[in-house]
């Protein structure tokens, strides 16, 4: 067990050289492309699931959002994949980087921002001022709506790094008092146990769902903007 809380979170590296290329395109190597005309269970589950999440997802768009489909299924994959291999032990989580997840919700944000304005520019521009407001508040309102639209992708990157960070500090945490309980009271270590073999379930589904929500609310401002 490491002795810092907080050394699971360094970014790992080999003689001098950060390893975080190579961590961040792993997952991409999880999902093969099939040439066979019957594939197998694993790439058939992978299709299946693609299908339903594609088809909840852009359900809501039009044929300008649909064409974001490759885009967010690509991010959907990639998110759930990294914050499921960050749950392996001695791993490292890329998601839990701050850095990481704003340079993937900025760019997602701008370009559909951009769009939105490129494409229904009076719309766009008419969320910043709701209709019927009082002339006294329309600076006040202006400069609430522009920082509301600027902290989006704060907010984006903020809850999935909050998310799992949080889940493997408490793991690590419970893992610890399991540990140093054995030699004191194997009852309550059994219990300790219990509850982290159900936090690290949860963990699973709850990398599955920050991927999900992620990928949902950038789908919902590419929607707001198409």
């Amino acid at each position: 067990m490491n002795e810092n809380l907080f050394t699971s979170f360094i970014t790992p590296v080999i003689l001098g050289l950060p390893l975080v290329t190579l961590i961040v395109l792993f997952p991409s190597l999880l999902f093969p492309t099939s040439n066979r005309l019957v594939s197998n269970r694993f790439v058939t589950l992978q299709q299946w699931m693609l299908q339903l999440v594609s088809k909840q997802m852009m359900s809501i768009h039009n044929s300008k959002g649909q064409t974001w489909a490759l885009m967010l299924m690509s991010l959907i994959l990639f998110i759930g994949s990294t914050n499921l291999l960050g749950l392996l032990p001695h791993s490292f989580t890329p998601t839990t980087q701050l850095s990481m997840n704003l340079g993937m919700a900025i760019p997602l944000w701008a370009g559909a921002v951009i769009t939105g304005f490129r494409n229904k520019t009076k719309a766009s521009l008419a969320h910043f001022l709701p209709q019927g407001t009082p002339t006294p508040l329309i600076p006040m309102l202006v400069i609430i709506e522009t920082i509301s639209l600027f902290i989006q992708p704060m907010a984006l990157a903020v809850r999935l790094t909050a998310n799992i960070t949080a889940g493997h500090l408490l793991i690590h945490l419970i893992g610890g008092a399991t540990l140093a309980l054995m030699s004191i009271s194997t009852t309550t270590a059994l219990i300790t146990f219990t509850i982290l073999i159900l936090l690290t379930i949860l963990e699973f589904a709850v990398a599955m769902i920050q991927a999900y929500v992620f990928t949902l609310l950038v789908s919902l401002y590419l929607h707001d903007n198409t």
